[in-house]
């Protein structure tokens, strides 16, 4: 069975990121994007505002990371490292089908700007140039419009449509679940 290594941590790099370890100095930066209304706005999940649950959160990230089971990284500019644009993990580490789930986040101020579109293409070629996977899942709101039109420019295609899927603040909302395979090598 394929045992993933995600140590040492695989810094990656794109023309205009860095895509390096989340730290415990990342926990502010960290607890806006679990509080701030925008950045949540497709993400059903009650906000977290308090420092506290931040730092939490990163603890639970680097256990994840420790045991193999995940992989987060910090989005940044490499002449500004300690400003956090945004986050891009893997998770959902299945080694025994070769196969993970891929979740990002951007401050919304950098939105729009191709960034994320950078980031997804390193951590889609790192899951199947490093970690050999052969498919990478996204769970997602099919109302996130920007979202969906990233996943398709990399490839990725809809697997699966869940109407009334999840129930968040007394309403339910619908699901969508895209994935994509490993280029096939001759």
């Amino acid at each position: 069975m394929l045992q993933f290594q995600l140590t040492p941590f695989p810094v990656l790099t794109t023309p205009r990121l860095l895509l390096r370890e989340l730290t415990p100095d990342d926990a502010e930066a960290i607890r806006f994007f679990r509080s701030d209304e925008e950045f949540l706005r497709y993400i059903p999940r009650e906000k977290q505002p308090e420092l506290a649950q931040a730092q939490a959160h990163l603890r639970l990230l680097a256990e994840l990371l420790a045991s193999n089971q995940g992989i987060a990284w910090a989005l940044c500019r490499p002449e500004q490292p300690t400003e956090l644009l945004g986050t891009i993990c893997l998770w959902n580490l299945q080694p025994e089908h070769h196969r993970a789930e891929v979740g990002y986040g951007l401050h919304p101020h950098y939105a729009g700007q191709g960034l994320m579109t950078e980031a997804l293409q390193a951590v889609i070629s790192y899951g199947f140039d490093q970690l050999r996977l052969h498919s990478i899942e996204a769970q997602l709101d099919p109302a996130n419009a920007a979202s969906v039109s990233l996943l398709r420019k990399h490839g990725f295609v809809q697997e699966a449509y869940f109407r009334e899927n999840y129930l968040f603040r007394d309403k339910y909302l619908d699901g969508a679940v895209y994935s994509l395979l490993t280029p096939h090598q001759e």
